[in-house]
């Protein structure tokens, strides 16, 4: 009876020969517990019968080395060509492991691609039929050739402000494409029905309808409030010389404003006790009392403005305490507590162009997860166009999203969790734990590439846009072999340098937002929504300024001066809806100052007349704040003494 080793064997050398008829009859063959080593010898050489393990990592590390190090791995690693003759294959053939737990394999001549998990590398990176198979991992130095076709960008809109171009716009006009006329009517409306329920139910207040100029005067002093800050309301209005604001003084009492900030309402309060009533059942609305200006907000911002072809999708926290259930808690976000929005923004510009408020979890509407029907309800299809790139974190994103995205013509990169649904799950090939800063492994499933990257740490990226490597490389801090730190190129995936280069939309959306927010604490959770949404219509403006300017070449306000400027034409407005103006006092430290009176004109001592009850004094030195005249002498300080007596200096 014959050995089976050598029958093994003698099937192995048949196999090796590329013969089509064994090469099949060897998929039924069945292994022996004996360790078994093919030659990758055609010609029948001799047979290796040591075992030994091979670390399929080691070969593709060992490549990269070398590249990283300049050199080629052809010339300069001796163990890959023994001699001349060898340069002359096409396919260098890879030792077989030995372990009898291993996953079936066939072996790849040079005349056919075999089934299976194939151990065949590229030696020149050409030849027919030498291509390596998609369920192993791929190294920098193998040639990704189903780079995507660019997709073609047509918007439904030119990019840009949707405005007249040669046009000049105040800042008060660009926020009123924002916060209109008719959202003010109905703020108003709805703000007197509510403060007139407060009454009937027998609230102790004195309440007055307002009108739409004095609701303009709120608002302006609601945005200057986001510009100086101070722990309570009521120090606007102190009379202390620690605070002493001039403005609020000089366009709204302290009690006027308090009450219409108690009253503020932007929804029917017939509505919500209707509403109200529907808890518990599926007609409730949570957002009711938020509705009418939430939607026009949203409205206003896709109207006014078309994104350039980078856009960027990510979540928003807005800070509250408030005891109510749409509130969320994101540990990893640097507000913990509040509200969270699902934000689209433009990459270039920052420009918030559609959002929504997650309200709590729900049934979705398609099944596929919040993730993807958050991205899918963002995405205005019809009025955006095609050709978009989307940029999306590791909450987002999925190949079954990338997929669906891309039938309508939008392109997607983003980072991915290791263990989302359709991630690679072979280990063939993989990036080793050791792995040096810069190693790249990559698998392309026809239009979805997944690549791997290490830099500090290993990072997954996901992408329908880009190839696999495109010979970039980024400057990084590494330590030498010395121990000094020292700055070193490595290799980077172009799918990462675009993903850090326009993912970051809605965090400078966040950040503009807070440099000079609105929001303060509140008693009614509402009202927290009614600031962000100010909040968004400023930024929002302030950017179309920015790009008006820059069509025409001139130099844009800085978000504080354009938020000053804003204002102050706001206040103007409501005083003169209001039939009254804003009183301009002096400039602060010139309310109370001496001047000298005409050489011809002098004028009793105020203070020396009734004070000092010596009236016939004459001096020359004279208050225009106060209109009076008083004594400015060595040893008698009259100026001085009457405005300390009378606590005159910080008015």
């Amino acid at each position: 009876m014959a050995d089976p080793r050598e029958t093994m064997i003698e099937k192995g050398e048949n196999i090796v020969e590329g013969t089509t008829n064994t090469a099949t009859k060897s998929k039924d063959f069945a292994w022996e517990d004996s360790d078994v080593i093919m030659s990758s010898d055609s010609e029948g050489g001799d047979i290796d019968s040591e075992g030994s393990d091979f670390d399929f990592e080691d070969f593709d590390s060992g490549e990269e080395d070398l590249f990283f190090e300049g050199l080629d791995p052809r010339i300069d690693r001796e163990e890959y060509v023994e001699d001349e003759e060898d340069l002359e294959d096409d396919v260098w053939e890879t030792p077989l492991p030995s372990k009898r737990s291993c996953p079936p394999f066939s072996v790849i001549s040079s005349g056919g691609v075999g089934t299976g998990k194939s151990k065949s590398l590229h030696k020149s990176g050409t030849g027919s039929g030498t291509r390596p198979t998609e369920n192993r991992w791929h190294t920098i130095l193998e040639e990704d050739d189903g780079e995507p076709q660019p997709l073609r960008f047509r918007p439904k809109r030119p990019n840009g402000p949707q405005l007249v171009n040669d046009a000049t716009y105040s800042p008060l006009q660009l926020f009123q494409l924002f916060f209109t006329t008719p959202m003010l009517g109905t703020l108003v409306a709805n703000t007197n029905k509510y403060g007139d329920q407060r009454q009937q139910e027998g609230r102790k207040m004195h309440w007055k309808h307002v009108t739409m100029g004095e609701m303009l005067i709120y608002v302006s002093l609601v945005i200057y409030m986001g510009l100086v800050k101070v722990s309570r309301q009521v120090d606007y209005w102190s009379k202390s010389p620690l605070f002493s604001f001039e403005f609020p003084v000089s366009v709204m009492t302290e009690n006027r404003f308090l009450a219409i900030n108690r009253t503020l309402h932007m929804s029917d309060p017939q509505l919500d006790r209707e509403n109200d009533q529907k808890k518990g059942t599926p007609g409730y609305d949570c957002l009711a009392r938020i509705k009418p200006m939430y939607l026009d907000i949203v409205e206003a911002c896709k109207m006014y403005f078309q994104p350039a072809q980078n856009i960027s999708i990510d979540e928003r926290m807005v800070a509250s305490k408030a005891r109510i259930g749409i509130k969320q808690c994101m540990k990893n976000k640097p507000t913990k507590w509040g509200y969270k929005l699902f934000v689209l923004a433009d990459s270039a510009t920052a420009y918030t162009w559609n959002f929504f408020v997650y309200e709590g979890k729900a049934i979705t509407p398609s099944g596929k997860g919040l993730s993807y029907d958050s991205v899918m309800q963002l995405m205005d299809f019809k009025l955006l166009g095609t050709g978009y790139k989307l940029f999306v974190d590791n909450s987002y994103t999925s190949p079954m999203l990338f997929v669906d995205l891309l039938k309508e013509k939008i392109g997607a990169c983003g980072t991915i969790r290791s263990n989302a649904i359709g991630f690679p799950k072979t280990k063939v090939n993989d990036m080793p734990k050791t792995a040096k800063r810069g190693t790249l492994r990559w698998i392309r499933d026809d239009k979805l590439l997944f690549v791997k990257w290490k830099d500090t740490r290993e990072i997954t990226m996901l992408t329908t846009l880009h190839k696999a490597f495109n010979n970039d490389c980024a400057s990084k801090r590494v330590k030498h072999a010395t121990g000094a730190v020292i700055c070193k190129d490595v290799p980077i995936p172009v799918c990462v340098k675009d993903y850090n280069a326009n993912m970051g939309g809605v965090d400078i959306s966040d950040a503009l937002i807070g440099y000079y927010q609105v929001l303060h604490k509140c008693m009614r959770w509402y009202n927290t929504f009614f600031y962000h949404f100010l909040d968004i219509a400023i930024v929002n403006s302030f950017i179309l300024h920015k790009e008006m300017a820059k069509l025409k070449g001139q130099t844009p306000l800085s978000q504080l001066d354009f938020r000053k400027k804003l204002v102050l034409e706001i206040a103007e407005l409501g005083a003169h809806m209001n039939g009254t103006t804003i009183s301009k006092p002096p400039p602060r430290g010139k309310r109370h100052y001496p001047v000298h009176l005409p050489k011809d004109k002098r004028m009793n001592c105020k203070y020396c007349t009734t004070v000092r009850q010596k009236p016939k004094i004459k001096c020359r030195m004279f208050c225009p704040k106060c209109k009076f005249a008083f004594c400015f002498l060595g040893e008698r300080e009259c100026f001085k003494e009457y405005h300390d007596m009378h606590n005159l200096w910080g008015e």
